[in-house]
């Protein structure tokens, strides 16, 4: 995702100095804290409803920023403003060449195909699990399982690759081989997505039929 600083700048649509953008950007940090919006996220990916409240309510925590929530949202799901790691693209192909199924299974509010399609990452993915369309999130294995269900692949022989050790490393508790990585990495850069070519070859799982959106 493009950074916050941007995406303020664009949705606001007047000139915003830096020690204006600390005052928002701050804000929001201090905003996570707030009662309101703790509540607001909980159960947040169980519904498309959910995840629009947690969301906007997080952006309206900042008073100056509470007339541009909505904008934010939708901007929140506009695929252009997703930037892919740089190396995702290569290593979807790889997969894709090696005969491995794929998958995504994604806590989130809305479709994420069209997001993938603006990258050109859709075709390498024949399973879309989401979770508002299941009333559930992560690490919920009703999730998972149907994933691997859609890809005919026992999960025994399913890798899920994520970022979230708690919700991603769930999978484990599925029956699933589960690789969590680092979190923090910047849009656009090498996440390290080589050691799942190495986890999904023959010495590891054969299909990769997991793996979050980035």
């Amino acid at each position: 995702m493009g950074s916050y600083a941007d995406r303020i700048r664009a949705v606001v649509q007047r000139p915003v100095g830096e020690r204006e953008m600390d005052e928002f950007l701050n804000g929001l940090e201090k905003g996570l804290a707030d009662p309101d919006v703790v509540e607001a996220q909980r159960g947040r990916d169980v519904s498309s409803r959910a995840h629009r409240h947690a969301f906007t309510t997080w952006y309206a925590s900042v008073p100056e920023l509470a007339p541009h929530a909505e904008a934010l949202y939708a901007q929140l799901q506009a695929p252009e403003h997703w930037v892919p790691y740089a190396d995702t693209r290569s290593t979807l192909a790889r997969l894709t060449d090696e005969g491995i199924a794929l998958g995504v299974v994604s806590d989130v509010g809305w479709d994420l195909r069209a997001t993938f399609a603006h990258h050109g990452l859709d075709q390498h993915f024949s399973s879309w699990v989401h979770s508002y369309a299941y009333g559930t999130e992560k690490p919920d294995p009703v999730l998972f399982g149907r994933a691997c269900r859609e890809l005919g692949v026992p999960a025994a022989e399913t890798l899920m690759v994520g970022d979230h050790p708690a919700k991603d490393g769930g999978a484990a508790g599925a029956g699933l081989r589960a690789y969590v990585l680092p979190a923090g990495a910047a849009p656009g850069a090498v996440r390290g997505l080589d050691a799942v070519l190495r986890l999904a070859g023959p010495a590891g799982a054969r299909r990769t039929p997991s793996t979050p959106p980035g």
